[in-house]
This record gives C-alpha cells, structure tokens and sequence, in this order.
C-alpha cells in the first residue's frame, strides 16, 4: 500500500511539473509539419534544459522499445553493482546456452571462455548486442526486478516485456519493451541529473552511453566534437533514437518512436530513420547553432 501512495505520490509531482514547464508551442507547430503525411505512428518528446522548454506529439502513446530497453536493463545492472551484487570488472563465463542467434560479437564466443562484466555492458549498449543485453538482463535480476525499479521511480509504462512473467500480452503488442517518449527523456534527464541509482552511477552510465556504434541516423547530424548520449532501437516497423545532446548552447534531449510504419526497409532512407534526420536536424538549428554545422545533411 505504502509503494502505492508513493507511486502516485511521484506520478502527481511529475504531472505538476510537466503543467509548470513552459511549452514551446511553436517548435510543436514544427514538429506537426514534420510528421505530418508520415505513413504510421509517431512520438516525439523534446527538452531544453537550461529553459525547461519542452514540445512534444503523441508523446504519452505506447511505443515498442526495440533496443532502447537496454537503458533500463543498464539502469538494472547499475543498481546491482551499487548494491554490491556485481563487480563492474568481475569476469563472467560465457556458455552456449545464452546465444541469441544473430550477428552479435558475443554470440562468436566458444563456450567457456571469460569476459568481464564491463565489456559484456560495453557490448550491449555500444554495438547492442542482443546476446548481451538477454545475458544482463538475467544477472540484473530478470524483466521482474527491472520492472519493480521502474514502478519504484514513477516510471508508469516502460516495461521490460520478453522473458518476464505476466508480460505475454504486452510483448505479443510491443515486443521485447514498452515506454514513451516522454518517459525515455525523463530517463535521460535524471540520469544527466545524476538522480538514476546513484550520482556515480548515472555519470558512469552517461560515459557508456556516448560510445554508439549505431551513429548513422540522429547522431549523425551532429558535428563529432559534440558529446551525444543516446540509444536507438529497430524493428521491421518500429524506428527509436534518444539522444541527449551537449549543445553549446546548453544541453537538451529528444525522443522519438515510430510504431506501425508502412515503410519496413531497411535501407538508409527508411521513412523512420528519414524522420529522425529531420527532427536531429531541426533541433541542431533550435538549440545548437546553425553556425556551428559540420553534420551530415538530413535527406
């Protein structure tokens, strides 16, 4: 009952807040124009931090998390090594029997052979490696114990869906995770607040998270001399990127979640990934800097 009244406690204060914030209703203009003719589903939540000046479309809707779950499977992992049930460096055995078949880097590991701890997270959130992240989110106490530390942090719809009890029908409509846009900015904004786990732990989680492989879309618009965290995820008819992005001008962070898209290619001009240029883009220019350039072209 206690956890209850806290919960709703929490949801309370952030609704409050939300209303507080200031609207930047014609940077939301923009972002209806932007989506406007998109053939699926689309969520956007942006942040300027140093104004607290928010914009958002459809940014409450339930969206497929595709790989932006290993956020909080990081975030589960986090709290384990601040409980001192993990060592960050402690050496793990790697065994057959925890490949997820793909062209994971992990997945080419003889049975048998070591890794640490710190490289298995490296892997997950630096190339997502999927055999990686299913590996984490065991030691991090399964979806379950991921999913109490969400509930216990006001966090209202990202789940952790496959692999955990009770999340069938969740995972046949979403798949391996749930959240909003809205909600995977607030994840980036605490862990940048040093709020997530730990003071310690958000800024070590800020490092992991600002080597992505997976530059080619959102990040890349970007110069290279700015530092980016971020997570994106894909799945046939799902496109996801979060970024917080260190602008000169002060930070901020955008989400964007696309369900239900009549374009599932997987080439570069997929309409999601298109999209998501194109927000980076118009925000690069809100926030940091027409001057500053230096990233690649939206097309």
């Amino acid at each position: 009952m206690l956890n209850k009244l806290l919960n709703l406690f929490l949801f309370v204060c952030l609704s409050i807040s939300s209303v507080a914030q200031k609207t930047d209703k014609v940077l939301e203009a923009r972002l209806r124009q932007l989506t406007a003719g998109f053939e699926g589903d689309v969520g956007i939540y942006v942040k300027h931090l140093p104004s607290g000046k928010i914009a958002s479309y459809q940014a409450d809707s339930i969206f497929p998390t595709a790989s932006m779950i290993k956020v909080p499977i990081l975030i589960g992992i986090m709290n384990k090594l601040e409980q001192k049930e993990l060592s960050y460096h402690q050496p793990l055995v790697y065994r057959d029997s925890l490949l997820y078949e793909g062209e994971d880097i992990l997945g080419s590991f003889k049975d048998g052979e070591t890794i640490q701890l710190a490289k298995v997270i490296m892997l997950m959130m630096t190339t997502s490696d999927n055999t990686a992240s299913l590996w984490l989110q065991s030691l991090a106490g399964t979806g379950t114990q991921i999913n109490t530390l969400l509930d216990s942090m006001g966090f209202l719809h990202t789940r952790v869906n496959s692999r955990t009890p009770g999340r069938k029908e969740n995972q046949q409509l979403y798949g391996w995770g749930q959240t909003t846009p809205k909600e995977m900015v607030r994840l980036m904004e605490l862990m940048y607040q040093g709020k997530l786990v730990s003071k310690e732990a958000s800024a070590q989680m800020l490092r992991i998270m600002g080597r992505n492989f997976w530059d080619e879309e959102a990040i890349s618009v970007h110069p290279p001399t700015v530092f980016i965290a971020s997570k994106n995820g894909a799945v046939d008819a799902s496109r996801s990127e979060t970024l917080l992005v260190m602008a000169p001008n002060g930070p901020y962070i955008f989400s964007i979640i696309t369900k239900n898209q009549k374009d599932t290619s997987w080439e570069p001009n997929n309409a999601g990934w298109v999209l998501a240029r194109q927000l980076a883009r118009l925000l690069w220019e809100e926030y940091g800097g027409r001057e500053r350039g230096g990233g690649k072209e939206s097309k």
